[in-house]
């Protein structure tokens, strides 16, 4: 979860994405934020995010996300 908290910040400085749960849903993230986002974490926890795995619920917070990377490892 660090990993991806240090991707996240490095994004986005001024946001608390440990306490933020509408990054998709309050425009904190853009589209051009998520496809950057698909590239780091299948770089960096060696998993593939599938046009299928692309929904704002997966990417609304870090806690999803997280959950989105965590299942795809054990596929």
């Amino acid at each position: 979860m660090e990993e991806l908290l240090q991707i996240l910040t490095d994004m986005h400085p001024d946001v608390d994405f440990e306490a933020e749960e509408h990054l998709i849903d309050d425009a904190v993230l853009d589209s051009l934020d998520i496809v950057g986002l698909i590239t780091e974490i299948s770089e960096n926890f060696d998993v593939t995010i599938t046009a299928r795995d692309i929904v704002p619920e997966n990417f609304n917070s870090a806690k999803a996300m997280y959950a989105l990377i965590e299942r795809l490892q054990d596929e």
